[in-house]
Parts: structure tokens; C-alpha cells; sequence
């Protein structure tokens, strides 16, 4: 099996569907040829550039400007108009890249990535089916495009949403988006606990706390420590040096009965902490520090609840896991409407950064009855694996092509 797959860098969870795909099919065809492409970036590095640099600075400077820029680009609008012609003239450069993969499919995990391919079909250079893999929990205009043979949605709820748009019900699937398989494994717990200096008999909170910020990362983590409620904390910084710094400098001045307190540093490489150690009785949780990791799933399976921002694939890693979800500060556009879509099927708690935190998490921590019925709502919502279906889906397509 050949597949191009069409992605990008604006957020990281395009990438990590593309790679998760990309994983379980190498599994059951190691000698599939699969190759996937930063859209942006192949049709222009300066356009890359300057798509990616203003989704991050709209994201955390002017949210309500993202916004509104997303809810503009969701309808016809001369905007969109002037996005479709840029990229059916971008098309032309992807011709050397379509001659030398050869694919027998085109799967897209973004929406330029989605209108791209639809631009490739519409002048001969593959006649191959298409799959448009939505990485949020809500439908967007700009997923939909001519030529596409299947689009993959996060829930049944967006079949709906997507036949509103005028799109064909018999091509749409609730597939769910696909995450690595690690993810639906199970884990030995007693040697994970051990392995990273926790107690498997207290309850341990995950803070997965994205590439954005370091404030109101911090002001959550003060709220969650004053909490009665007896539990550990993982805290992943991901690549966001300047917030693992902050976290290091603040735990390392926590003190126990006069004791500094011990926390597991896991200092990056080339990352230069200078730390002014002084002793302060603050309250405080046992706290587990990590920088970026590749086991984000095992420290997924060890938790009994997640506090993230509600990004299409982290959501879908914490389903997968069966994991509740608290979500903070949640960006206008796909992220308030995943956080709605969470919140209101009883996956996921508002967290916010006042009071009512500690509030949120002593009520949660406290009742297992209501982390347990969340944990049922995730059952019920899940697509399972969403690799597995998507692959068998390819096949029957390219089969259809074939004939």
C-alpha cells in the first residue's frame, strides 16, 4: 500500500494523527511505502512560516481574534474564496511529489491538507480516493472539499453537523482520530508505580500542560495543592522550557516538616536552571516533574484524571485510556467547542484558575462514584481503535478504485 499523507505543523495533534496512522499500517503492511508531507511547509516555507507563527501568536496573545477568525473562515466568504484559488495554484508544485510516491490513497489530517488534495484530484495528477481525517470534536467548513471519498469524524454527533454542510451521509464515518496503539494497551501497574518513585495506593492527577503558557499553569497547580484530598501529581511541561524552569524553581523551595522537599527532576538537555533554594511551608502535593516525554500513554494509564487544554488529540489519547478529563482555558474555536462536546457527554469537569479549582478537584478526588460514571460516559463515546477502522476503510477504497 503507497499513502501520501497530507498534514501540518499548526498544533501538533495534525502530526500525531498522521504518525499514529502511519504506525498501525506499518504494522499490518511493512512493506507499505508511506509518506507523510507538511502541506504548508512543501508548498512554501514562507507561507509555513507565517501560518504556523500566526496560529501560535493568535492562540495565546489574541484568542478572541482566533476567534473570530475561525468562525469567519467556517462559511463562504470571500476569504475562503482567495484560500481556494492560493492553494489550487499551489497544487502545481505537488506534481514531482504525487510522481515519486505513487499513492494508491490520499489521507489528509488538516484542512489545507484536505483542500490541497482536493485541488491534486481535480487536475488529473492522482486519481486516488481520498480521506479527511477531522482532528477535533466539532465539523469546519474548511474540512469539506470536492473529491474526497471519506471523511473521519470524532463522533457520531458530527455526522449531523457534516450533512448540514452539504455533505454526502454515506461518506462520513465516526471513526474517532486516530492515536498510537499504546494508548489502548494496558499497563503493568505496580511496576510503573515503582519504576517512577510513586504510591500505587494514592490517587495521582496528570497535568499535561501544552506548548501554551506558563501563568495560568502555575495558578492551577497552587489551587490543586490546597485541595484536603489525599492524591499525587504528574506535571508534563512538554517542550515549554520556560514553564518547566518556573515548576522546578517553585517545587524545589516546598518544604515537609523542615525537610526540603524531593521531586523527580528530569532536567533537558542544554536547559540551565539556576535555582536560589529557600525554605517555605506551602501546601503541596507529592509531585512527579517531566519535561517532554514519549510515554505520555503510561503516565495516561497510572492517573485517575487528566487537567489539559482540550486539543483534538489529547482528547483522544484520554478517551482511549478511559481517563476523566478537567479542561482549562480552552482556545476560542475547536477547543471551546471540544470542551462543549466533553463537558456536555459528562467526559470532562470546567477547571477554572480561581477558587472553584479547588472546589472542582476536592469534589472530584473525593467521589469515585462521579470519576467512575465519567469514566463510563468515556466508554460510551469512544470509536475504539481508531487506526484499525480507518485502515480497513483505505483498503476497501482502494479495492473500489481499482476495479
Amino acid at each position: 500500500m503507497n499513502v501520501l499523507i497530507f498534514s501540518a505543523t499548526t498544533g501538533g495533534g495534525h502530526m500525531r494523527a498522521a504518525n499514529a496512522l502511519k504506525e498501525y499500517i506499518m504494522e499490518k503492511e511493512p512493506d507499505s511505502v508511506i509518506k507523510i508531507e507538511d502541506t504548508i511547509e512543501y508548498a512554501s516555507p514562507f507561507l509555513n512560516k507565517a501560518v504556523t507563527g500566526g496560529y501560535v501568536y493568535m492562540a495565546t496573545k489574541t484568542p478572541g481574534m482566533y476567534g473570530t477568525f475561525y468562525k469567519t473562515i467556517d462559511k463562504e466568504s470571500p476569504m475562503n474564496k482567495t484560500f481556494e484559488m492560493a492553494v489550487n495554484q499551489y497544487s502545481k508544485k505537488f506534481s514531482p511529489l504525487i510522481e515519486d510516491v505513487k499513492p494508491d490513497i490520499i489521507v489528509t489530517t488538516h484542512p489545507i491538507g484536505t483542500e490541497m488534495a482536493s485541488a491534486i484530484k481535480s487536475r488529473g495528477y492522482a486519481n486516488v480516493p481520498i480521506v479527511s481525517i477531522l482532528t477535533d470534536f466539532a465539523s469546519h467548513q474548511t474540512y469539506v472539499s470536492e473529491g474526497v471519498d471519506a471523511y473521519i469524524v470524532s463522533s457520531t454527533e458530527m455526522i449531523g453537523q457534516m450533512m448540514a454542510r452539504g455533505v454526502d451521509g454515506s461518506t462520513i464515518f465516526p471513526y474517532g482520530i486516530p492515536v498510537k496503539q499504546n494508548f489502548f494497551k494496558p499497563i503493568n501497574r505496580e511496576e510503573a508505580f515503582e519504576t517512577e518513585g510513586l504510591n500505587p495506593d494514592i490517587p495521582v492527577i496528570l497535568i499535561m500542560a501544552g506548548s501554551f503558557g506558563v501563568t495560568d499553569i502555575l495558578k492551577i497547580y497552587h489551587k490543586i495543592v490546597k485541595s484536603p484530598c489525599d492524591f499525587q501529581i504528574i506535571v508534563i511541561t512538554g517542550k515549554n522550557e520556560k514553564l518547566y524552569e518556573t515548576f522546578v524553581k517553585y517545587l524545589s523551595k516546598l518544604t515537609l516538616n523542615n525537610t526540603l522537599f524531593e521531586f523527580d527532576l528530569q532536567k533537558p538537555a542544554g536547559l540551565k536552571t539556576s535555582l536560589k533554594l529557600s525554605r517555605h511551608k506551602k501546601p503541596f502535593k507529592p509531585t512527579k516533574l517531566l519535561y517532554y516525554t514519549n510515554e505520555v500513554e503510561k503516565y495516561m494509564h497510572m492517573s485517575d484524571m487528566i487537567i489539559t487544554k482540550p486539543g483534538g488529540l489529547t482528547v483522544s489519547e484520554s478517551i482511549a485510556v478511559g481517563l476523566p478529563m478537567g479542561i482549562f482555558k480552552a482556545i476560542p474555536g475547536q477547543e471551546e467547542q471540544n470542551a462543549d462536546y466533553l463537558i456536555r457527554n459528562g467526559m470532562a469537569v470546567k477547571i477554572a484558575k480561581n477558587k472553584q479549582c479547588t472546589e472542582t478537584v476536592t469534589e472530584l478526588m473525593s467521589n469515585p462514584d462521579k470519576l467512575s460514571a465519567m469514566r463510563d460516559s468515556i466508554q460510551k463515546c469512544s470509536c475504539g481503535n481508531s487506526s484499525e477502522r480507518i485502515y480497513s476503510l483505505m483498503k476497501d477504497l482502494i479495492k473500489k478504485y481499482s476495479k
